[in-house]
């Protein structure tokens, strides 16, 4: 028999701890988007057709978002969180 638990799950699967603060989302942020970049890049080089036109499309949304988290960092005046060669 299944007991109901007390803290029963929601409807999200993954969920951000509000007590993380931004340079460490941020920072954890970057170190995803340039895995990803590095995966797809690579991935690239496998395949052919319109599965490697679908790769590339994902490696180039990933280098807009990159540029997106590079200006919030400008904003944000938090560079020492920026890559090395980032614009």
């Amino acid at each position: 028999m299944i007991k109901d638990s007390p803290n029963p799950p929601s409807d999200q699967l993954f969920s951000v701890r509000r007590s993380i603060d931004s340079e460490t989302l941020l920072a954890n942020t970057l170190q995803d988007i340039a895995s990803l970049q590095a995966l797809t890049s690579q991935l690239a080089f496998e395949v052919a057709g319109a599965q490697r036109d679908v790769v590339l499309a994902i490696c180039r949304m990933l280098e807009g978002i990159q540029l997106m988290v590079d200006r919030v960092l400008d904003l944000n005046e938090v560079p020492e969180l920026k890559p090395s060669g980032a614009s």
